[in-house]
């Protein structure tokens, strides 16, 4: 499977998913005009390479300063993509970067690792 980028815009991440080296990594803001068209092509892709890998280290590097309400339901998605894999065998590390003074990210973060059980989340408090 080909590598997948999208390069980061005003509103939306950046996705490098280097598929090669089991690496997926989002940074940036999301608040796209349309969060769900945004993110339906980054999902589809990331539940094709799941699908592949059986017995996998996946590590998730997700460093987002702000994301709004729709790209929240979208990430979602995601992690819920991530803990199946998780569940059926593969290793999903995820490093939660985040401002050590933004607390709404923070707890997002805390959110996502009560939810996912499966995955295993380390949080990176960074100073920016």
């Amino acid at each position: 499977m080909d590598n997948f980028y999208i390069e980061a815009t005003a509103t939306s991440p950046e996705i490098d998913f280097r598929y090669d080296q089991d690496i997926l990594s989002m940074k940036g803001e999301s608040y796209p005009e349309n969060a769900a068209a945004f993110y339906a092509p980054i999902v589809h892709q990331l539940r094709t390479f799941l699908a592949e890998r059986d017995g996998a280290a996946i590590t998730v590097n997700i460093a987002l300063a702000y994301f709004n309400s729709s790209s929240t339901k979208m990430l979602f998605s995601i992690f819920d993509a991530l803990d199946q894999s998780a569940q059926a065998g593969n290793r999903i590390d995820v490093n939660w970067y985040h401002d050590e003074e933004d607390e709404t990210i923070f707890e997002f973060g805390e959110e996502l690792k009560a939810d996912f059980t499966f995955i295993r989340f380390n949080d990176h408090p960074i100073t920016i």
